[in-house]
């Protein structure tokens, strides 16, 4: 199986100690985001999972614990922006995220480190120039130490706009979806670094940038020196390339603060969350109540022997 850690929270950045904890246990209780009291019980073997992908805006705190996962393939997407405090309140500064992502580099190699500039937002104060000014300036920090970069643009959903108000942000259409790709695609390609959209419909094939898989079950075989197949992940939407995943974090508990973020419905409900967090617990948030019902995840194994001796002796 895959391991996503996490689409819905930034687990590295702020449950270290717990991520810890569930891995000495070898399991952790994952509530259904649709259906409170129904828990899966999912399994943190080295012998069921063939890769770990986390998720992160700050991999500071996860860097000491990284013998952890010494017996797992793993890769990390971390996102760096060029947003202030305006749009990304809560996050350290990126002088210092990038000495720590440097670091990460040199203790796991760049080849398993994607750098997202994501989800890019057009205003007054972040225009098409601003962004070309400060994703060149990203890139030649970040180029030398991650494998590629991803790109999206913001998604307006019921939430966003209500916690975008504050910025005067442009609704960006197909045609200056292309400008920003041409202009992004052009520094990429000046520092030699492949870029790729995440879950966007449009094409930009024409500007050099091509659709991606976060989840990406190609850097997955490479990781793991077996081929594998792995069905695309139908819990995804229809644009989204990511193979199949078991997430294992809870909405409404990263303490990022971006304005943008789609896993924080509710500023209340995430402090709310964060006040019920116990690094013992088998959940992210809070414990077992009356009600729930556990049960343990099916997982399936991708990578096996045989998978290997096709490849290999092809």
């Amino acid at each position: 199986m895959i391991l996503s850690i996490s689409r819905r929270s930034d687990i590295p950045a702020f449950y270290t100690d717990w991520l810890v904890n569930r891995f000495k246990e070898g399991y952790v209780l994952v509530r259904n985001p649709m259906n409170y009291h129904q828990v899966s019980e999912v399994k943190l073997s080295a012998e069921l999972i063939d890769c770990i992908v986390f998720w992160t805006k700050d991999p500071q705190n996860i860097i000491p614990k990284l013998k952890v996962f010494s017996k797992y393939k793993y890769y990390f997407h971390i996102t760096v922006n060029s947003y202030g405090k305006d749009i990304e309140r809560n996050v350290r500064s990126k002088r210092e995220i990038i000495k720590s992502i440097i670091e990460l580099s040199n203790l796991i190699g760049r080849e398993r480190i994607i750098w997202r500039y994501d989800p890019i937002i057009l205003s007054d104060k972040y225009d098409l120039e601003y962004h070309e000014k400060y994703f060149r300036k990203l890139m030649e920090k970040l180029s030398p130490f991650c494998h590629k970069c991803v790109i999206s643009f913001l998604d307006i959903y019921s939430k966003t706009k209500r916690n975008m108000k504050s910025i005067e942000y442009q609704e960006i259409s197909e045609d200056g979806m292309k400008e920003v790709g041409k202009k992004l695609a052009r520094v990429a390609a000046e520092f030699e670094m492949i870029i790729e959209t995440c879950s966007e419909a449009i094409d930009l094939s024409v500007c050099g940038i091509s659709h991606g898989k976060c989840i990406d079950d190609r850097l997955i075989s490479k990781l793991n020196n077996c081929g594998l197949v792995i069905a695309k992940d139908m819990n995804q939407r229809d644009i989204c390339g990511c193979v199949k995943s078991i997430d294992i974090g809870a909405y409404n508990t990263c303490n990022h603060k971006c304005l943008y973020c789609y896993a924080n419905f509710s500023e209340k409900a995430m402090i709310n969350n964060i006040g019920k967090h116990d690094s013992q617990s088998p959940f992210l948030i809070g414990n077992i109540e009356a009600g729930d019902v556990v049960k343990e995840r099916k997982m399936e194994k991708y990578c096996t022997g045989y998978e290997q001796m096709k490849l290999y002796d092809l």
